[in-house]
């Protein structure tokens, strides 16, 4: 078995850069990967038992259980981000601590079928809005308050269908390693 170097064990499938140019077509490739994550999470992480679920996918990393739970919750507030955007002129987003919501009691405790259901819910409302929105909506820009950064909202579908991807890749790597695939 290949011995991989943290930033590969960080980052499994690199880090998301946004094309200069995003087109429909690439919008459409990205808005399938947002659809397919949810089956794809569970059918990954069904059979795995407790101790799996506490097994960290790399040192000081997270455990799967708090993967599981942090994509549910980030899938969560990018949900909101693009309604905000879609409703409001280019509001600023509130961010959120994700190290320190993975490190409340739900997250390294509660069973991972609350989080598997809630993505699979908020991500077929996600799919539902996007398919429908036109690519003109979809320059629409929000701006999180760390450095102002503005993002549009046909980026922030790469960015999240990257997201999910690489959390995916993160769980998978790990049961691939530890050969319980």
């Amino acid at each position: 078995m290949e011995k991989r170097t943290l930033e590969q064990l960080r980052y499994p499938i690199g880090k998301f850069i946004a094309p200069k140019e995003i087109t429909q077509t690439q919008i459409t490739e990205w808005i399938a990967i947002l659809e397919a994550l949810p089956a794809r999470l569970a059918a990954l992480v069904k059979d795995l038992t407790e101790e799996q679920l506490a097994t960290p996918y790399r040192p000081d990393g997270w455990t799967v259980r708090q993967l599981i739970h942090h994509i549910s919750d980030s899938h969560h507030h990018s949900y909101t981000r693009f309604k905000w955007a879609l409703t409001e002129n280019t509001p600023i987003i509130k961010p959120y601590d994700e190290k320190g919501w993975s490190a409340l009691f739900d997250a390294q405790t509660a069973p991972i079928e609350m989080s598997l259901d809630h993505l699979k819910a908020v991500h077929a409302k996600l799919v539902y809005l996007l398919k429908g929105t036109s690519m003109e909506a979809l320059e629409k820009e929000f701006i999180h308050p760390d450095g102002n950064v503005r993002t549009s909202l046909k980026e922030n579908i790469g960015r999240y269908a990257w997201h999910g991807s690489h959390h995916f890749a993160h769980i998978k790597n790990l049961l691939e390693r530890k050969g319980w695939l």
